[in-house]
């Protein structure tokens, strides 16, 4: 068995990585125990990404070859994240350098001035580079706003709510972004209805209220879908934070044909764990998928320097969305510049990598790292098994991959060692977890 362990200390990143090995469990052992049950499995996993924004494309764009290899590698490479899977905003979001639609004449009924020659300039470009190291990368489309005019308001900001003689229009505008990214070789593999739909923010948004997005989906936007032959997209609902999460998709989905056009549920993480409301979707709607869409270290609300905090942030959700029964998880910006942007209304925040485009260096926080304990180990396809575990001081999971290996990570947020002895099969194999740190354990099939 492989342990691969990090730690933070004086604000320096330390990664191990060791050789250990089971034994028979001959003693008994009954305390400090975590129990695998391999027999025991529960949701299959997507995959895990991050999000292709106008202002991740910017900073790459600025950056020399030699770090946009090495930052595409970062997240795309063998040696790398992992990542197969990317979000992709319809039209503008706040980490665009200013708002932008593919369509802004009203009188375009037909959609024949449509186009994706911003997209064009930032974001495909990463998106190309990022598929050329991983073939079968796939995106989730997510639109911010309607163009200004099919909107309450008429602006893309401040939130609005899209006028009812434009629901046939906007529906085929979304179909229209899954047409060309997928004829520009970008697989699309799920479309959310709305970002947010129950905010208004100084930036691009727009508000639904649960028979609004009831009938857009039902009435709308799913008849088309399913006409255009996008039967294979999962179609999400909500993507906004979790305290609504139950409500939002029981509200639609107890609609028989809206519950037959919606595929998965998408949610974020700003309003707290609420892990329970993805168990009770997973309870009432099995087969939905659970869909983490978007997160992120704001600054409005976090210290950008509290590195240890704020990875384990990423540990803590990590964990309690897989348990609960996530099946992919989506982190916001791939990269950012030094501070947090660009972001067309001051809206900063952190990323895994960021970089300063005027010395060309390269920053990689530690939640890059806290990352890495998940995806470069958890497989698109992995199985969750069943765990136990004597404490709720130390947060864990587990998954079988594919090629027969399992990972369990364990993150001890705590400020004291604790004694942990893996049981697998009666075998154990006792390890002491450093306070503050996350550990993987990588077991082959040999091993049990």
């Amino acid at each position: 068995m492989k342990w691969i362990e990090t730690l933070f200390h004086d604000n320096e990143v330390i990664q191990k990585e060791r050789n250990l090995l089971f034994s028979d469990d001959i003693n008994q052992i009954e305390n400090e125990i975590i129990n695998l049950y391999p027999e025991e499995t529960f949701q299959t996993l997507l995959g895990f990404g991050g999000a292709f924004t106008e202002a991740a494309g910017f900073v790459y764009a600025n950056l020399s070859k030699e770090k946009q290899r090495e930052i595409v590698n970062a997240y795309f490479g063998t040696e790398g994240l992992g990542y197969t899977l990317g979000r992709c905003a319809v039209d503008s979001c706040d980490f665009s350098l200013g708002n932008y639609s593919a369509v802004t004449d009203a009188e375009d009924e037909s959609l024949k001035t449509f186009s994706l020659e911003r997209d064009g300039i930032y974001v495909f470009p990463l998106l190309r580079d990022a598929k050329a190291l991983c073939p079968v990368l796939s995106v989730m489309l997510s639109p911010w706003s309607p163009p200004d005019f099919m909107k309450t308001n008429g602006s893309k900001n401040g939130g609005g709510k899209l006028l009812p003689q434009y629901r046939t229009r906007w529906a085929e505008y979304l179909c229209r972004y899954i047409e060309e990214y997928r004829r520009l070789g970008f697989p699309v593999f799920a479309l959310s209805v709305q970002n947010e739909p129950n905010a208004s923010q100084i930036w691009d948004s727009c508000q639904y209220s649960p028979e609004e997005e009831k009938v857009f989906i039902r009435d709308f936007l799913a008849p088309l879908l399913s006409q255009k032959g996008f039967d294979d997209i999962f179609l999400t609902v909500w993507d906004h934070n979790k305290e609504r999460l139950y409500e939002r998709t029981s509200y639609i989905c107890t609609d028989e044909s809206a519950n037959a056009a919606v595929g998965a549920a998408g949610f974020h993480w700003y309003s707290g764990d609420h892990f329970e409301a993805i168990e009770l979707v997973h309870k009432r709607f099995p087969e939905k998928k659970l869909i983490f869409t978007e997160g992120c270290i704001e600054y409005s609300k976090f210290d950008a320097n509290a590195q240890l905090k704020n990875a384990q942030k990423y540990a803590h959700e990590l964990i309690g969305d897989l348990n609960a029964g996530l099946h992919a998880f989506l982190d916001w910006n791939i990269c950012l510049d030094k501070n947090g942007g660009p972001n067309h209304v001051g809206n900063y925040c952190e990323a895994p990598v960021m970089a300063d485009i005027e010395s060309g260096n390269v920053k990689y926080n530690l939640s890059y790292f806290y990352l890495g304990h998940f995806t470069k180990y958890i497989l698109p396809g992995a199985v969750r098994i069943g765990l136990t575990r004597y404490t709720d001081t130390l947060e864990a999971t587990a998954f079988r991959n594919m090629d027969g290996t399992t990972a369990v990570v364990v993150f001890n947020p705590g400020n004291e060692s604790r004694g942990c002895s893996l049981r697998l099969n009666e075998k154990i194999c006792t390890v002491s977890i450093s306070p503050g740190s996350i550990s993987t354990f990588l077991i082959s099939s040999r091993e049990e």
